[in-house]
């Protein structure tokens, strides 16, 4: 799959008059949003990791918009008045690293355009419509093979067009190369267009193929009548087309699996490859890379995956990391905290359990005195315990058992992504986490976080578990670029185009919009008389524990049905002893369906006399 795109956006627009005196047309907007923008949101949702834009004529306005959208990078075409769309192409050329999706920055289209170049798998592809009547029509000749011979605006050129120039294309690094070798090639050449040189690329011996798609829904957009003709005629289809492929939506409330974004679900949808391909080794470094730099320094740090839940990263964390002889410390302050206790014990790992509150923090100094008796080599922990919503000081603890000369392994499944975290900083030598809940990919892969000098240690260890062994995934995984046993495929590149989602949205800003929905929460408890078990002061922002009305009318079952019925699936709690439900604040949640569901919790609330 192509990761970068490039757009070229050098052009002055001229053909606007005064509309495009002070900015580019790319920045004239269709729906409230600018059409270059909306094509770098259509990019990003199909894979696309970083986007070069090829700027010149009130190149401000790119340069602003890289700031809001991280994955692009600017390039300037400081004589963009005296060239075409190849001087444009040539300054961008050295940050292209290989094969890339070429744009015009003047297109509204459907996304299905992308979608068709990503899943071909011939290296240089024009892509082409069939009758546009767009009165700006550039038609593409084709010999038997299907491959580019001429490019016209000239209908009689080309009397038998295969089809109409829409901007998109699939280019090679190889095909890039030649067309700047003829670009520079001749200084009459200076006001050469892209397309051009793609056509003489094609007939000097690497084909470039033309794909067409017959009804599809574009526009090039380069004055007021096109821009009318844009906004009456084909923006309306684009919108029809795209909401078909909407996937229902259903807003998860519960603690996991999170709801993830249609880009995500989609991302699925790739071509059949063996794990055992180069290629997919390449995806798997990648993604276990970007997992480590949201969290740590990849120097001292790597991410060792498992085609596991949470859970299962838990158990290769804890049967991995406590030596042969050593005695583990589990801090249990909830179920989450239990569970790490339970399968230490499974491997007859011996332990000590210091139990706490489930809903207070817990006592840094009982602790401490613990630690002080110097009889144990690992410490664990859960960072934020899903069980109620308490977030533990995991910044404040594992510092201090590090003092004490423990190793400290900690659960960051309901953490990880959500919030800002330095394992290095926080004092975590091993950390646990999965494919879903804050990262919003798809269930499947559990992942551990591991300090690497820490981690060598683990070398001549005998081993408790084979699956999940830290050290021999780790190994084997360095030697070959593959796991030992078969990956989840299609879960990795779901989670790949999660962690490009997450790259451009931002861990902390992501934070700020669950603290938002949270606070919506939070004030439509304080509305209705219901209270959360844990005091807001020690919440994560993530969970909310709220404890059930005083009334016998109260029936969870029947809040989730009522729920469920208008799009939200909500989860009781957790603890034995007090009787509680939870909402949670995951993966692809926006504060406008936080304030339909309390709207909806209201409802239920009022019909049974609560408020």
């Amino acid at each position: 799959m192509t990761k970068q795109a490039v757009i070229l956006a050098g052009g002055l627009g001229a053909r606007f008059g005064k509309r495009t005196e002070a900015m580019p047309k790319g920045f004239i907007e269709i729906d409230g949003v600018p059409m270059v923008e909306r094509s770098i949101q259509k990019l990003i949702a199909n894979g696309i990791e970083e986007i070069i834009i090829g700027t010149g004529h009130c190149s401000e306005f790119y340069d602003a918009l890289a700031k809001k959208y991280h994955v692009i990078k600017t390039a300037r075409n400081n004589n963009f008045a005296n060239t075409s769309s190849m001087g444009t192409l040539a300054v961008c050329a050295p940050l292209i690293k290989g094969d890339f999706l070429l744009l015009e920055s003047d297109l509204i289209y459907d996304a299905v355009a992308l979608k068709v170049l990503q899943n071909e798998s011939r290296a240089n592809v024009m892509l082409a419509s069939g009758k546009s009547n767009s009165h700006d029509e550039v038609y593409l000749a084709t010999n038997g093979n299907g491959v580019l011979q001429e490019v016209s605006k000239d209908k009689k050129t080309i009397p038998n067009p295969a089809g109409e120039l829409v901007g998109i294309s699939k280019v090679s690094k190889s095909c890039l190369e030649k067309m700047l070798a003829y670009y520079n090639s001749s200084p009459s050449l200076i006001k050469l267009d892209y397309e051009n040189a793609l056509k003489h690329v094609s007939i000097s011996g690497e084909s470039v193929f033309v794909n067409k798609i017959e009804f599809l829904a574009w526009t090039e957009i380069d004055d007021e009548s096109m821009l009318s003709r844009a906004l009456d005629e084909i923006y309306p289809r684009i919108k029809e087309n795209e909401s078909l492929q909407k996937i229902r939506r259903e807003v998860l409330l519960n603690p996991g699996p999170s709801t993830t974004s249609d880009s995500v679900k989609y991302a699925q949808v790739v071509a059949d490859i063996c794990p055992r391909e180069l290629e997919f080794g390449d995806l798997m470094e990648q993604v276990a890379n970007d997992l480590t730099a949201f969290v740590a320094d990849a120097s001292k740090y790597t991410t060792i995956m498992f085609g596991c839940s949470g859970t299962g990263a838990d158990e290769a964390m804890v049967s991995s990391c406590v030596p042969p002889n050593g005695k583990l410390l589990v801090v249990d302050n909830g179920s989450y905290g239990a569970r790490l206790a339970k399968i230490a014990g499974v491997y007859n790992i011996d332990m000590d359990v210091f139990k706490s509150s489930t809903y207070e923090p817990i006592d840094v100094d009982a602790l401490e005195k613990q630690f002080k008796s110097k009889k144990y080599t690992t410490f664990a922990m859960v960072h934020h315990e899903t069980t109620t919503g308490l977030l533990n000081h995991v910044e404040e603890i594992c510092p201090l058992a590090k003092k004490y000369g423990m190793t400290t392994i900690v659960d960051t499944v309901s953490s990880y992504g959500g919030m800002p975290i330095d394992l290095e900083k926080f004092g975590i030598d091993f950390a646990t986490c999965t494919s879903n809940k804050h990262i919003g990919g798809m269930a499947g892969i559990g992942f551990v976080v591991c300090n690497k000098e820490k981690l060598l240690e683990q070398k001549d260890w005998p081993m408790r578990n084979y699956y999940l062994n830290l050290y021999d995934q780790y190994q084997y995984f360095l030697e070959t670029k593959q796991t030992r046993f078969t990956p989840p495929v299609q879960t990795l590149y779901a989670l790949r185009q999660a962690i490009t989602e997450t790259k451009v949205e931002t861990i902390e800003k992501r934070f700020a919009r669950f603290t938002e929905c949270w606070e919506i929460l939070v004030r439509a408890l304080d509305k209705i008389g219901l209270k959360m078990l844990v005091d807001r002061k020690n919440q994560s922002h993530f969970i909310t524990a709220i404890l059930i009305p005083d009334t016998p009318r109260y029936n969870f079952n029947a809040l989730h049905d009522f729920s469920r019925s208008k799009g939200f699936t909500i989860y009781p709690g957790k603890l034995g002893n007090i009787d509680t439900f939870r909402i949670a604040n995951m993966g692809d949640i926006q504060p406008c369906e936080m304030q339909e569901f309390v709207a909806v919790l209201e409802e239920y609330m009022h019909s049974i006399g609560v408020c």
